[in-house]
């Protein structure tokens, strides 16, 4: 049997001593539900060998990891845009303003902010840098995207219980082939996102 080598841990951030936050968003590609965001700022000293980007653990691993960092973080926040904000600015804007919006909540004022991705627009006078790939790089964005995709599911399945016809305690309104076979015959909710491809027009009808 081939031993298994231990993962060795991410580094808390690019800039130690700042405070610096990290941010991602969980949801930009779905056809139901907010897009939520995560601002985490963790210890310069912490580290944790699981931590990782949230899309390559189970969920049974993100939900033991976010009560991790919730009680360790120096400060964390998980901002939200709806569905109807999403129509109104479009889905690259909504990701942004989610970020902004969980660090507006964040109770220690960053020093610097780190990005998963390569779009950002200024918060303030606060210095932030981009990171394709960002949340399997540094721990403070992996940590933003393990808090975005817990909260963004405990959400999804929250309004599953209004509308349980579209399997969204599943499918969290991802475009799967049973989600858009249930708006084909369900006809669109309040939780969708009407300025995405649900299905061809002539097809949709308001729940």
């Amino acid at each position: 049997m081939s031993k298994q080598v231990e993962r060795q841990p991410l580094p808390v951030c690019s800039l130690v001593g700042v405070n610096e936050a990290g941010c991602d968003e969980a949801g930009r590609g779905c056809l139901a539900g907010s897009v939520f965001a995560a601002a985490v700022i963790l210890p310069d000293n912490y580290s944790n060998s699981l931590l990782n980007d949230s899309k390559q653990l189970t969920e049974k691993q993100r939900d033991f990891l976010r009560r991790h960092i919730e009680a360790e973080a120096v400060a964390w926040c998980v901002g939200v845009v709806t569905a109807g904000e999403i129509d109104k600015i479009n889905i690259l804007r909504a990701s942004i303003l989610a970020m902004h919006r969980a660090l507006d909540g964040l109770s220690v004022r960053p020093g610097a902010i780190a990005v998963d991705g390569n779009r950002f627009t200024p918060y303030g006078s606060v210095p932030y840098n981009t990171y394709v790939k960002g949340d399997g790089r540094f721990a403070n964005i992996a940590a933003a995207s393990i808090l975005a995709k817990t909260h963004r599911d405990e959400e999804m399945r929250r309004i599953h219980e209004l509308y349980p016809q579209y399997g969204w305690d599943v499918n969290k309104g991802y475009p799967t082939k049973a989600h858009r076979a249930a708006i084909a015959r369900y006809g669109i909710t309040p939780y969708h996102r009407q300025t995405f491809r649900l299905l061809p027009p002539e097809q949709l009808t308001l729940f």
